[in-house]
């Protein structure tokens, strides 16, 4: 089997410790030669300038691939482009267009008045610089607001459109989930690159409960097995078998790409990729 390519994400460290465990993250991955690593915005565009500095000190610091998010939350267009600008300035033209969590406090989100208006808006906003690839995210379950799974792909298909050149996946936890998607893209007439998400996890508690924010199915089976691998102190064991297994499913279904979501603690990721035969190319070099 060809050895998947594989990108990791970040997210900005918000303290010291923080900044600690990010660096952490960078060594430790780093050496399995991603083909880009991106770095998140907090909800409601609160991590900003972390997400910025983290994305350029990253990219200056390591040479690798650096992918910034960028949202429309709480910025008007001018704003959003001139932190697009920034980025190109600094070597980084990979960018995850999305359009962002509502602010903290608000029940859905609303464009800022003279603000991008959806990622769709926002991807040909940045597709008119033409200085970016720009990815997108997607939902192999539908986005929680969106009517039906048919609808949620026709509006994918128009990030497409619009000047987006592939998408990342929100996480799921069965190959078929994203296999059954991935034909339903095709169907809809999606031919660029769909890169699922992966999430090995650190933590069930804190898993089961993103998931069903983000409308992400739970098995009953893997539900029950993190119950008794909490009880028995070998969750992590079962985090790295059952993240290891979904990758191989993946790639056996023909899938090169895999993003992991970090969370920053790479120590899971890394050993998932080991198990996948994906194994360190060279040392990070010149980390500040």
């Amino acid at each position: 089997m060809t050895l998947p390519n594989v990108s990791f994400e970040f997210f900005p460290p918000k303290s010291l410790a923080g900044s600690f465990r990010l660096w952490d993250c960078v060594n430790t991955l780093a050496p399995l030669d991603p083909t880009f690593v991106s770095v998140t915005y907090g909800a409601g565009g609160t991590t900003r300038q972390l997400t910025h500095d983290a994305v350029t000190t990253i990219h200056k610091s390591s040479g690798m691939n650096v992918a910034a998010h960028l949202t429309c939350v709480d910025a008007t267009k001018a704003e959003t482009l001139e932190i697009a600008q920034s980025y190109a300035d600094n070597g980084v033209t990979d960018i995850v267009a999305l359009r962002g969590d509502a602010p903290q406090g608000a029940e859905k989100f609303t464009p800022h008045p003279e603000g991008y208006g959806s990622s769709i808006d926002l991807i040909a906003g940045l597709a008119d610089t033409g200085q970016f690839n720009i990815r997108v995210g997607a939902y192999p379950e539908k986005h929680p607001e969106a009517r039906d799974q048919a609808a949620d792909i026709a509006f994918l298909k128009r990030k497409f459109d619009a000047g987006a050149t592939s998408a990342i996946t929100q996480f799921f936890f069965e190959a078929e989930t994203f296999f059954r998607f991935r034909d339903a893209c095709v169907k809809a007439g999606i031919d660029a690159p769909i890169i699922p998400g992966i999430l090995p996890i650190e933590n069930w508690s804190g898993a089961e409960k993103f998931a069903r924010r983000c409308g992400t199915s739970i098995p009953q089976v893997v539900s029950d097995a993190f119950a008794n691998a909490t009880r028995d102190g070998t969750a992590d064991l079962l985090a790295t078998a059952l993240a290891t297994e979904l990758c191989d499913d993946l790639l056996t279904g023909g899938v090169e790409d895999l993003h992991f979501y970090t969370l920053n603690r790479p120590e899971l990721t890394r050993d998932v990729c080991h198990a996948l035969g994906v194994t360190p190319k060279a040392q990070l070099q010149n980390v500040a």
